[in-house]
């Protein structure tokens, strides 16, 4: 995390995860500007390195080989990563626009978007056919393609290299698998016209027995068929799309100068019209030396951008890019063979393909090799206990931060209490509570939703309608100029939440302080008897409305062990609302909570004790956030952890092992917890399933005091 005690006084912020991005995040890490927030944008928590895609395709390499992390990436080098596709860049302004969101203010701004495969403009491509590029979509489509059976047709678009390697991938893969293939490339021209190689690539697609279609241009794509100019159909149960990847298009609307829809840098990577603005990589125009679209120039870019932002920080010298003028090519051939061509001269072979997987390898493991961050240590003549109190993992955000039942017992005289108080106002029933979060990520944005959610969880637990809600917002120390846009970034995500449950925003508070610390007071209208703790029957089932596992999730990502891939499954099941899923079970619960803090167990046993039943619970049954079961079996534990575990004493029987330690997980904005008639838990459980909730029925309410997990 970054150090609270250094004013954040410039914004760096970068646009996309390509290559050079990567390489900044990892140079930053190492050695950081203080004073300055990095926000990296993309649209989701990894980035492909497109060298390895055909060796994924034919299934030499599994997926997560060539996916950078950009969660781990991101905290390594204290950055904030928000998930999202840019839109629109406004350069006079300086802010960048992300759906969904308040706009980013920049100080410094970088692009290092790619270019897309995407063919828009071909009829019926959007809903049948699937571009190369980006990556998500197409890894997806293509994992669930090799789950088929029987003879596959695939159709390539595009003619280049791009789709030269693919189409003998997917045939070295089909061929792997057993199933008869046609594979076919489609191209307006020639194939691999001008290429220097063209012979020698031709040869090794009819080793295949890839069909080539040239001159002939597609004119839609059917569920079944490609339609080609003449009248020609091309039967194919997979369209891919690799014809000359093209920039994207929202980039042209910024305002900056461009050509033929790229950005127009100068030798030092900054855009000739906006200087604080810089790119790199296959969406940028090198004016000084215009280059072919290739993965290598945004490599060799990266240590001079990383210098160049650093120096317009710290108002230093500026570096030249100078782009070699040749580059090694190494073309994949299907199997774990390749061709190599340099300056006109080629070689093919299983050496060659060698060669290329070292140079991959080398590349991915410098991304992922990122050297260990060590904690602050205790000053000197500190007081005896701080040095071991400091050693260790950094202290959990989100509710790994909150204390823990045994520190709660003086204030609530020994027994459970609800969260929510009732207030009778005036004959009318309200409901009042209040919570908050410490920062769990680097966004504040991330934060404020997840805190609103997670503070209406009280009023949604005892069946209230939520009503109002005042905003508690600590923000780190920062310049005067910056404070406005950080809030309006808290105020509109949870601004988005209340709005849709119908909450009004009626005040709050702000201060500064060393970290990010969000909470609401909410309140909400009873037009029921409110559903509490105590009322649970044996015999009632028990419901979950959320898998468990956002503790061990998010320590795991402060020690850059969970993949990014979980983290953003966890952020998403943290942000998502349970007004839904309290309409289905308050007016049928007989006892209901939200799991938080205390865990599942904790919360289980809170219901028990003030109801004075027991609990069987069936450990097989309840939902889990993925990543958390590996996490907790390498023994990622959240701060609050042991605490939860200590304060439930014999209480609770828990078989040894990463799942049993589960259940004593904190949760931030985690599920509700409801015990419901038996009869009625069916019903209600696909009502949950069907809004969206990884609802299940978890378990039994029974006699005596004893919870049992089994």
């Amino acid at each position: 995390m970054r150090d609270g005690s250094v004013p954040l006084v410039r914004e760096l912020v970068l646009v996309g995860g390509g290559h050079a991005h990567a390489l900044v995040l990892k140079r930053w890490g190492m050695r950081p500007v203080p004073g300055v927030r990095v926000t990296l944008v993309n649209p989701g928590p990894s980035a492909p390195y497109t060298g390895m895609l055909p060796g994924h395709v034919a299934g030499h390499y599994p997926r997560e080989a060539l996916e950078i992390d950009l969660v781990r990436l991101a905290r390594f080098a204290g950055a904030r990563l928000v998930l999202g596709a840019v839109d629109l860049i406004d350069p006079v302004a300086r802010r960048v626009s992300v759906p969904g969101r308040a706009p980013l203010a920049y100080d410094l701004l970088s692009i290092d978007i790619g270019i897309t495969s995407e063919m828009g403009d071909l009829p019926g491509f959007a809903e049948h056919g699937v571009a190369a590029k980006p990556l998500g979509a197409f890894a997806d489509r293509w994992a669930a393609f090799c789950e088929g059976e029987g003879p596959a047709r695939i159709a390539v678009i595009g003619g280049g290299i791009a789709g030269v390697e693919l189409s003998m991938a997917m045939a070295e893969r089909m061929r792997g698998l057993g199933r008869a293939a046609e594979v076919c490339v489609i191209d307006r021209g020639a194939v691999l016209g001008g290429h220097p190689a063209r012979g020698r690539l031709i040869a090794a697609m009819e080793g295949y027995g890839i069909t080539r279609i040239e001159g002939a241009a597609p004119l839609r794509v059917g569920a079944s068929a490609v339609h080609l100019e003449g009248g020609r159909v091309v039967e194919a149960d997979l369209v891919v799309g690799a014809a000359g990847a093209v920039p994207h298009g929202w980039l042209a609307d910024c305002g900056m100068e461009m050509r033929d829809g790229y950005m127009v840098v100068d030798d030092q990577l900054r855009s000739v019209s906006h200087p604080e603005i810089y790119g790199a990589g296959d969406c940028v125009y090198l004016s000084h030396a215009p280059r072919p679209k290739a993965g290598v120039f945004a490599v060799r870019a990266a240590p001079v951008l990383a210098w160049n932002l650093r120096a317009d920080l710290v108002g230093a010298q500026r570096r030249r890019f100078a782009p070699q003028r040749d580059f090694l090519k190494l073309v994949s051939l299907g199997g774990k063979s390749a061709l190599a061509e340099k300056a006109g001269f080629v070689v093919a072979g299983p050496a060659m393909w060698r060669w290329k997987d070292r140079i991959d390898a080398r590349f991915m493991e410098g991304l992922r090799d990122l050297p260990a961050m060590t904690g602050p240590r205790a000053p000197d003549g500190a007081a005896k206990g701080v040095a071991s109190e400091m050693a260790g993992p950094a202290p959990c955000g989100g509710c790994g931060a909150k204390l823990g039942a045994g520190a709660l017992t003086g204030v609530l005289g020994g027994r459970p209490g609800d969260d929510a108080a009732v207030l009778e106002v005036g004959g009318a029933r309200q409901v009042i509570s209040t919570d908050h979060l410490r920062g769990f990520a680097e966004d504040p944005a991330l934060v404020a939703r997840v805190a609103a959610i997670h503070a209406l969880g009280d009023i949604w637990a005892m069946g209230a309608r939520p009503q109002a809600a005042l905003a508690s917002v600590i923000l780190p120390r920062m310049a005067a100029r910056m404070q406005g846009a950080w809030l309006d970034e808290v105020m509109a995500a949870a601004g988005a939440v209340f709005a849709a449950e119908g909450v009004a925003v009626v005040g709050g508070h702000s201060s500064m302080g060393s970290e990010v610390t969000i909470g609401f007071t909410v309140t909400g209208l009873l037009e029921r008897d409110p559903v509490t703790l105590a009322g649970a029957r044996p015999g009632d089932a028990l419901i979950l409305t959320k898998g468990i596992g956002t503790g061990v999730v998010l320590a795991g990502e402060m020690r850059m062990l969970a993949t990014g891939a979980e983290v953003a499954a966890a952020w998403t099941r943290m942000g998502q609302a349970q007004g839904g899923a309290a309409a289905v079970l308050a007016p049928v619960a007989h006892a209901m909570t939200d799991v938080t803090g205390f865990g599942l167990a904790g919360h289980l046993g809170n219901i028990c004790a003030a109801s004075g039943v027991g609990a069987e619970v069936d450990l097989a049954e309840v939902p889990v956030l993925a990543g958390a079961l590996r996490l907790s079996g390498l023994g990622v534990r959240s701060t609050l952890w042991a605490q939860n575990r200590a304060a439930l004493g014999e209480r609770v029987a828990v078989p040894e092992g990463a799942l049993g330690d589960l259940v004593f997980d904190p949760q931030t904005a985690g599920g509700l917890l409801a015990a419901v008639p038996e009869e009625r838990a069916e019903a209600a459980v696909a009502a949950l399933i069907g809004a969206g909730f990884d609802a299940a029925q978890i378990g039994v309410v029974t006699e005596g005091q004893r919870i049992v997990f089994s």
